[in-house]
């Protein structure tokens, strides 16, 4: 389980507070999601959980072990992070994946290691392509191996930073399937931002909008709402079920 309570972090001591006592709760096996304005404070919340911004207040715990009271070296044992856009240089796939593994091994890997990147390159339906150069996969690919090089570390917290930006329609589903799959198969706590709201409503278990480096709204996709999509987007939106499932689509300025 994610506990983050009160946090609060600002850049330099004469700057106004980024996040302001920033709250959230999430359980193992769920994916939640945080949504708002840029600006508001993602980004810096999710550097906060991975340690590279250290807040002045507050404490942020997984599975009840404090993750500020930890070295970077450890925390890379239990958190992983897919940010939108890795870089991998011209790496083979296999060693890309192998990288997620250097916080947990020596000089050289071992045989834990190795098992460790043949599971994730298997989990991410990546084995067929584990001497390809990453240089030469399509973009759906390379997010892919972002993931299983995650993967890899074996984390209890999985950190997405857009994880569907720049991918077509068709992979930004294999996507977001792929992230509900992990939580579920693996009982891992994975956190994401996104900027589609439906998205969002299909993948989120837990939905966290975000205002002014606050967490305003918590729950699941009964939060967004006309009302609550205007206060924190400025959107004029209408809420649709089609299939059973809710969607928010874009409303004219002279709709009622």
């Amino acid at each position: 389980m994610l506990s983050v309570e009160q946090v609060t972090f600002r850049y330099d001591r004469r700057s106004q507070p980024v996040l302001r006592n920033a709250s959230l709760s999430l359980d193992a096996g769920q994916v939640g999601v945080l949504l708002g304005r840029n600006g508001c404070g993602k980004t810096t919340l999710m550097r906060t959980l991975l340690g590279l911004c250290t807040p002045e207040s507050g404490r942020i715990a997984l599975d009840g072990r404090d993750l500020t009271a930890i070295d970077r070296r450890q925390r890379a044992r239990v958190a992983a992070y897919v940010p939108q856009d890795l870089q991998f240089g011209g790496l083979r796939v296999y060693d890309a994946v192998m990288a997620g593994r250097v916080a947990r091994f020596g000089i050289q890997p071992g045989a834990d290691d190795r098992a460790a990147v043949d599971a994730a390159l298997e989990d991410m339906e990546l084995t067929a392509l584990a001497q390809r150069n990453v240089q030469q996969l399509s973009g759906g690919e390379r997010q892919k191996v972002a993931i299983a090089r995650a993967l890899a570390q074996e984390p209890r917290l999985l950190v997405f930073d857009e994880p569907t930006g720049n991918l077509d329609v068709a992979n930004e589903q294999r996507i977001l399937r792929h992230a509900r799959r992990l939580a579920r198969t693996r009982g891992i706590t994975v956190l994401c931002t996104l900027h589609d709201l439906n998205q969002a409503l299909q993948c989120g278990d837990r939905l966290f909008l975000m205002q002014d480096g606050c967490i305003k709204y918590t729950g699941g996709g009964d939060i967004l709402t006309p009302e609550t999509v205007q206060e924190i987007f400025g959107a004029r939106v209408r809420a649709a079920v089609i299939d059973g499932k809710k969607y928010l689509i874009g409303a004219d300025d002279d709709e009622e």
